[in-house]
């Protein structure tokens, strides 16, 4: 359970009104009485001193002088009574009890303390000297107690002087009682004061929490705005500084895991790609050096003597070498573009040029082929581009297509400027590609059917060559199924382009 700095504040401030109210009470209760007393028997002496000194031999006193022991005896409540050796009265300073049966009893009781009759306890003695004794004394005739003072003066008179002590507890509880009122007025007075008062103190306190809340939530918009040029003032600006360095060391440490998380991806990207590598072309490869190794090792036997068997050996050994060289070749291509070691040398060429004279380098195999190679397109349309390696596109585009062209078996090349790019197509008749592996084609050593493909020789990489030359132009490209056939298409910057024709190859 939170309890704030306020009430706690708040609880100890009146806690400590009250600690210091009971502690008072108590003082008062044990100690004041005696405190009373100790000040009465000083306020009998001085009254003795100054009856003492100014009292004539006849047993009487000046005007002045007597004001000034009536005044001492008034202000103490001292009540006192002066007589000569028979005991007449000569001074008393309360004439209400000049001719009451309490004057009486006083002198009686002076009396008996003269000749010995009346003999006070030694525990009530407070102090006893040669001319007078200070006494505690209980008189059963008034069931009161009171301080006393007897004695002789040194002109030879007799005298007694009283306080009652009832008085004296009066006060201290009267004391108390005022002390009381007075202590809880100021402890609640003190409580609201507080209260107010530290408000301007748990107000910046409150804002430093929630701002510190703030700041643990990564909000660094955060600011302190109550001021002040005390330690909370300076605690606020302090704050305000730890949280634009948190927010710059923040940002450099985000933009500091950004770096590291690539560098983490790019590696486990080289790793996986390694370990693809390493599997793929083992897997490859395995397949030729198996047929070279094994016809290698029937011409070495002589197993088939006569020569044109020894030449058929000799083919299927060097076709397969020649795949081999061809795979390796591929692959040393592909790893170039894959790890941004091969520079694009960007010019503008015309693409339809191009186009033509790979048809024509082809043509002999379209023949061998029964196919039929169609060009659609300007007769010069110009793009931006690397032109080696547009043209090892276009290679793999045909290439592919002269090794699935069926049906009509026809292949057709179109050039289709659109705005600010030029889309080059190669489409071919025959099956279409399953719909599930036209998104995999792309992939390193991905056959969709892999004893065609190891019929015409293919390794799976062509198309992973086209994807990595055509990611590195940051162009689109592309297959789709139409009605009769499959499209490829790849896409390049467009430049100049010139009116012309439509041809056939």
């Amino acid at each position: 359970m939170n309890i704030s700095i306020r009430k706690q504040l708040t609880v100890i401030f009146i806690g400590l009104m009250a600690l210091l109210f009971l502690a008072n009470y108590l003082i008062n209760t044990f100690f004041l009485g005696d405190f009373y007393s100790v000040r009465k028997q000083d306020a009998l002496e001085a009254a003795y001193e100054t009856l003492n000194n100014n009292i004539s031999d006849a047993g009487s006193m000046g005007e002045a002088s007597l004001h000034e022991y009536e005044e001492i005896c008034n202000a103490n409540s001292i009540f006192s009574i002066v007589t000569d050796e028979d005991y007449r009265r000569l001074i008393w300073t309360d004439t209400t009890y000049k001719e009451t049966d309490y004057v009486r009893i006083m002198l009686g009781r002076l009396n008996g303390y003269r000749i010995g009759l009346d003999i006070a306890d030694e525990d009530s003695i407070l102090k006893q000297t040669d001319n007078y004794t200070i006494q505690k004394k209980y008189d059963s005739a008034v069931a009161i107690d009171y301080l006393e003072m007897w004695g002789t003066l040194d002109k030879g008179f007799y005298f007694m002087m009283r306080i009652n002590m009832e008085s004296i507890r009066d006060s201290v509880r009267i004391a108390n009682e005022f002390v009381m009122y007075i202590c809880l007025a100021g402890a609640l007075l003190a409580g609201v004061l507080v209260w107010l008062i530290s408000k301007r103190v748990t107000k910046p306190l409150g804002e430093l929490t929630e701002l510190s809340k703030r700041m643990a939530g990564l909000d660094f918009d955060a600011k302190y705005t109550s001021g002040g040029s005390n330690e909370i003032g300076q605690l606020g600006r302090y704050f305000n500084q730890m949280s634009e360095n948190l927010e710059k060391a923040y940002s450099q440490l985000l933009v500091a895991n950004n770096e590291l998380q690539k560098d983490i991806e790019k590696k486990e990207k080289i790793d996986d790609m390694r370990k693809e590598f390493l599997s793929n072309v083992s897997h490859e490869l395995k397949t030729p050096i198996a047929l070279i190794q094994g016809y290698a090792e029937g011409l070495q036997e002589c197993i088939n003597d006569d020569e044109e068997s020894r030449e058929f050996y000799c083919e299927v050994i060097m076709d397969e070498a020649s795949k081999m060289n061809t795979l390796v070749q591929k692959l040393l291509t592909l790893n170039q573009l894959e790890f941004g070691r091969d520079t694009l040398e960007m010019e503008r060429f015309d693409i339809c040029d191009l186009i033509q004279n790979k048809i024509q380098a082809v043509a002999i195999l379209a023949q061998q082929k029964g196919a039929e190679i169609q060009f659609s397109g300007d007769s010069s349309v110009y793009v931006w581009g690397d032109e080696f390696k547009i043209e090892e596109i276009l290679t793999n585009y045909l290439s592919n297509a002269l090794n699935h062209v069926s049906g009509e078996r026809k292949i057709r090349v179109q050039v289709r400027p659109e705005g600010d790019v030029v889309r080059v197509s190669v489409y071919n008749t025959g099956e279409l590609i399953p719909e599930e592996d036209l998104g995999l084609i792309w992939d390193k050593f991905y056959k969709v059917d892999k004893a065609r493909t190891r019929e015409y020789g293919g390794s799976g990489v062509g198309l992973s060559i086209v994807r990595a030359i055509m990611e590195s132009h940051h162009q689109k490209y592309g297959v789709q199924n139409l009605a009769d056939g499959v499209e490829f298409w790849f896409e390049l910057q467009n430049g100049t382009v010139c009116a012309g024709e439509t041809g056939n190859a």
